[in-house]
């Protein structure tokens, strides 16, 4: 999960858990690299929308496992992750790091309609 799938149930109205429940079931392990926890950080301060959408992110990031690595900025270690086999899927919304990942062949879950996450092939 990148930093803004873990603010989209405040930016977008999207309950993330529910919906990758429904897409993968209970089973699925859910994994977050500490350079979008780093991100959400840097985020949460202050006042505003996006400081509020970040703390929330970085609370339901708990619920997620937390992996180390090479990379410090949040989507350099999402791509590692991803291209290393780490990841079957990355939950994101972010249209240049899902352009990115898609030319590695790895399938994205992003919003697809008002308040779903859908599966983006390759």
């Amino acid at each position: 999960m990148d930093t803004n799938a873990l603010m989209m149930p405040v930016e977008c109205d999207i309950r993330v858990f529910d919906e990758l429940n429904r897409l993968f079931g209970p089973a699925a392990e859910l994994v977050v690299p500490s350079a979008v926890i780093a991100e959400l950080d840097s985020l949460a301060d202050g006042h505003s929308a996006a400081a509020t959408a970040a703390s929330v992110g970085k609370d339901l990031a708990g619920r997620c496992r937390v992996v180390e690595t090479n990379a410090s900025y949040a989507d350099d270690a999402i791509v590692e992750l991803a291209t290393d086999g780490e990841l079957d899927y990355v939950v994101t919304n972010d249209a240049p790091l899902r352009d990115r990942l898609r030319s590695h062949g790895v399938h994205v879950v992003s919003r697809q309609g008002e308040t779903t996450l859908g599966i983006r092939s390759p």
